[in-house]
């Protein structure tokens, strides 16, 4: 007698997972096989290349893409010696450039280079540095050339239009997203955009539907569409650039249609999961990339979890905007705890910037990539590349909008604990909004999906009105100078009237970023840049495309001259002693560096800045000079004590001159501290320097953001300071 189990007899459902899994064990046996015979080859030329002068001669095999300190690109070695040893070709390595120029998918570099281990797990064997220009460029040539001509002539068309939308088309189009910005990046990353400008299932979708569709006007036969279908999708593939989401995005197309051309029908997540099995077969290092694994969970989800959402919305909302809304839930649900590994915050607006950018990112793609290859015909290219620029435009527009919202993210707690955490909540929305999932399960297990999406809205609304309400409306906007908390850096911040200088960036942008916001800083009119070192120019990031006036330190290499130009200020100025400008109604001085050998590059040439004017403490910031720069400072003649606001120098290291602060007379002694930070700092002598003569102390490790003004009274001016973890007033009257 035959048993069957979910309407499948039991016979036939022994041979399905017999099946299953002889299947995924042929396919993890032909993984590490790969994995194998690629070992000796990787480890000889991993172990051989490091701390060695090379000779490389290295085919590009994917998009230049631009970094913080340069270009990067993969490609495979052809040939590579390290003096008079050959090492092993044809492994995978990843080519760090300064200069891009000429360098497209396809072209063959032969130049001299450094190289290192790459992290355990990647494709790359090596990171191969190129210290200067490559010594020789051979073009990409054929078809790969036509492709890189293609490509950048699109580029060339959009450059002729106006403001963000045009720097988005080439990315919308085909990927390319060289013209982008940081500013703008920035922006889409926020807006849980950027995934639009990465070619993915749907791009291929729309070419191999388009060229099925042209087939078959022509009356061409089903095998004959596949054909045509396959090579538009190859060509597709050359032109956009073989990346992990478009790899795996082309296979599961070419399953498709070898299902179809073999008469079968084709289950979506079965052709989801074949690709992926073949896809680590053959290169068992994408099982590392978080673009694959995003690529394959937001399709994933799109297969499983997008109807079902929309069938359990629609109970609520007209069926149209549920389907609306399912989409990218469906996606930020599955890709969510992804993205929490590398940045811990989940999107506010996420779904909601989706949904206003989904009527036009689809007209972006179709018109911009007919604009690319309509490259032959430059009249026709451009009036594509304008009809484009619209759509374009508007996802440019929605991407400002939404960073313009408070609150953009969410914190989230960071690694594996933060991954399961937001997987529980996805979860839990699921079994609440799945109509299915809300009979099938037990009553406990819906009654825990509703405690825990219930727990995570009140927490998140708890954080939004606390980070959106309460400490904007506690935090007091008559500031005139502002120490923001940045960890272990400098970050001052000087307001006259509606100018704003900004001195050092801290060590990383997040936190920058977050102080910029909250006291409501657009732009900075003024940036200094003391000096180089990371821990005041790691946050440029927040300020990219935000400045005015950029004054800076001595640049001592290639990497500082970088740092300079990728701030896109409107004016840059190497800052020496005597220079002067406004802010507002008040004016700075740059006070150091003097022009003396005895001082390089570094700490005790840091730029020092003087500040004064009506309503603002008189104020003077101190860089990162040493007592040795110091006293040369006070012998300098340049000081014009006394300063009401005094930044202490190098984070209170114990290298300072007791005798510069006895005469600057601070009433409050700013000191930019990390907590619990490695040096020690601040120091009991710098403190005790710091305070001689009754100047009240504020410092970031232990008050936060720290905000001081001036308040009148009858006996003069008074220094107010307000700290964000224990407000108080000092004196200080003049």
């Amino acid at each position: 007698m035959a048993v069957a189990v979910c309407g499948v007899p039991m016979g036939r459902r022994a041979a399905g997972v017999r099946t299953v899994i002889t299947v995924a064990l042929v396919f993890a046996a032909a993984t590490a096989s790969t994995a194998s015979f690629a070992a000796p080859a990787r480890e000889a030329a991993a172990s051989g290349a490091p701390g060695r002068a090379l000779e490389v001669v290295a085919l590009v095999t994917g998009k230049v893409e631009r970094t913080a300190v340069g270009y990067r690109a993969d490609a495979v070695l052809q040939r590579m010696h390290a003096g008079e040893r050959v090492l092993p070709a044809g492994v995978p390595v990843t080519i760090l450039l300064e200069d891009a120029t000429g360098i497209d998918l396809g072209a063959r570099i032969r130049t001299d280079a450094t190289a290192f281990r790459a992290d355990p797990g990647e494709r790359s064997v090596l990171v191969v540095r190129i210290s200067e220009t490559p010594g020789t460029i051979e073009p990409a040539a054929g078809v790969l050339g036509t492709a890189a001509w293609l490509r950048s002539s699109l580029a060339a068309a959009a450059s002729t239009l106006p403001g963000p939308g045009a720097d988005l088309i080439p990315g919308l189009a085909v990927g390319d997203t060289a013209q982008v910005d940081d500013r703008l990046d920035e922006r889409m990353k926020t807006a849980s955009l950027s995934h639009l400008t990465a070619v993915s299932g749907a791009n291929c979708a729309i070419v191999v539907g388009l060229a099925f569709l042209l087939a078959a006007a022509c009356g061409a036969s089903r095998a004959l569409r596949v054909v045509i279908g396959g090579a538009a999708l190859i060509g597709f593939v050359i032109l956009v650039t073989p990346e992990p989401s478009v790899v795996r995005a082309a296979t599961m197309a070419a399953i498709a249609m070898l299902a179809l051309l073999l008469g079968r029908r084709s289950a979506g997540l079965a052709v989801l999961s074949l690709a992926v099995a073949v896809l680590l077969a053959l290169d068992p290092w994408l099982a590392s990339s978080l673009g694959f694994a995003l690529s394959v969970a937001a399709t994933g989800a799109l297969l499983v979890l997008a109807a079902p959402l929309a069938a359990g919305m629609s109970r609520y909302l007209p069926r149209p905007l549920a389907a609306v809304i399912a989409v990218p839930l469906a996606a930020q649900i599955a890709c969510g705890p992804l993205i929490v590994l590398i940045d811990p915050g989940v999107a506010a607006y996420g779904v909601v910037a989706n949904i206003l950018a989904a009527p036009a990112a689809p007209m972006a793609t179709v018109v911009g990539l007919a604009a690319c290859l309509a490259a032959p015909l430059p009249v026709l290219q451009a009036g594509l590349a304008a009809l484009a620029w619209l759509p374009s435009a508007w996802v440019a527009a929605t991407a400002e909008l939404v960073s313009t919202l408070p609150v953009r993210t969410v914190p989230w707690a960071e690694g594996p604990v933060g991954l399961v955490l937001l997987a529980v909540v996805g979860g839990a929305v699921a079994v609440l909004l799945v109509p299915g999932a809300r009979r099938r399960p037990a009553r406990l297990v819906r009654l825990l999906g509703a405690g825990v999406a219930t727990i995570t809205a009140g927490v998140a609304l708890g954080s939004l009105a606390v980070t959106a309400v309460v400490i904007p409306l506690s935090t007091p906007d008559d500031w005139r100078v502002a120490m923001c908390d940045v960890g272990q850096g400098d970050a001052v911040l000087v307001r006259s009237g509606d100018a704003t200088m900004l001195v050092d960036t801290g060590p990383e942008p997040e936190p920058l970023a977050g102080c910029l916001d909250r006291l409501g800083v657009e732009r900075v009119d003024v940036l200094v840049l003391t000096h180089f070192d990371l821990d005041h120019v790691g946050g440029l990031e927040a300020v990219i495309g935000r400045v005015g006036l950029l004054l800076h330190g001595p640049a001592t290499d290639e990497g500082d001259e970088h740092d300079i130009g990728r701030i896109s200020a409107d004016r840059v100025v190497s800052a020496t002693a005597g220079m002067r400008g406004g802010l507002g109604e008040a004016t700075w001085r740059v006070l150091w560096p003097a022009d003396s050998a005895a001082f390089p590059a570094g700490n005790d040439a840091s730029v020092v800045v003087e500040l004064s004017g009506p309503g603002l403490p008189r104020t003077l910031l101190l860089g990162d000079l040493g007592a040795g720069a110091q006293r040369a400072l006070l012998a300098s003649g340049a000081l014009q004590p006394p300063y009401q606001v005094v930044k202490l120098a190098h984070h209170g290291s114990a290298d300072q001159e007791a005798a510069l602060y006895a005469a600057l007379g601070a009433s409050l002694v700013l000191i930019p501290v990390g907590a619990d930070n490695d040096y020690g700092h601040p120091r009991d002598e710098a403190l005790g320097m710091a305070s001689r003569g009754g100047a009240a102390i504020a410092r970031s490790d232990r008050d936060g953001l720290v905000l001081a003004g001036l308040t009148a009274t009858d006996r003069g001016a008074r220094v107010t300071v307000w700290r964000e973890h224990a407000p108080v007033e000092v004196g200080g009257a003049e």
